[in-house]
This record gives structure tokens, C-alpha cells and sequence, in this order.
């Protein structure tokens, strides 16, 4: 489970960092404060990606946390809800799934 958390956070930072130039451009957020949130947030992504596999339930605990903020931050650019919701579905289903995988063995 570890490292199906660890992929899904991977990947989210990747399109954390990558919404920087919509919100500047689309929703007219200034480039420092568009940089620096996102920078923070991507951040905690790779940093709680790579606790995955000494502390998973800090990992978890962290990475819904990290779901809800990327889904709230569609209030400024819109095209969050979606991929918020969109990692928040992965996010449920690498859990579930995870959780199924350890339990069968």
C-alpha cells in the first residue's frame, strides 16, 4: 500500500507544480502567491510520499488532508475540482485496495 500511496502523491505534485501557469493566466493570481502555494504544496506531496514507507498512517493521515486543500483549491481555479476529485478517487482506491491486497495474504 505504501507504494501505491507513494505513486499517487508522486503524480499529484506533478500537477500541483503544473497549475501555477493556469492560475496566473486564468484566474489572475499573482505568479508569487500562485509559485509559493503551489511550491508548498507539492512539496508536502513528495515529502509525504517518501514517509509512505516508514510511517504509513502519517502518509495517509497527510495525503487525505493534502486530497481535501487540492479539491478546495478549485474555488480559485476551477479545473481543481475536477482533478482534485479525480486524485481523491485514486487516493480512496489505492487505499481500498491496499487495505484488500494486505488482508488476502
Amino acid at each position: 500500500m505504501s507504494r501505491l500511496s507513494a505513486t499517487v502523491l508522486i503524480l499529484e505534485a506533478v500537477v500541483i507544480a503544473l497549475t501555477v501557469v493556469p492560475a496566473v493566466k486564468l484566474a489572475h493570481v499573482a505568479p508569487g502567491s500562485a509559485g509559493l502555494v503551489a511550491g508548498i504544496a507539492a512539496v508536502a506531496a513528495i515529502a509525504l510520499a517518501a514517509l509512505a514507507r516508514r510511517a504509513l498512517r502519517v502518509t495517509l493521515a497527510g495525503g487525505s488532508v493534502l486530497q481535501l486543500l487540492v479539491i478546495a483549491s478549485g474555488a480559485v481555479l476551477s479545473a481543481m475540482y475536477i482533478l482534485g476529485v479525480i486524485f481523491a478517487m485514486l487516493w480512496v482506491t489505492g487505499i481500498w485496495l491496499g487495505h484488500r491486497v494486505e488482508n488476502s495474504s
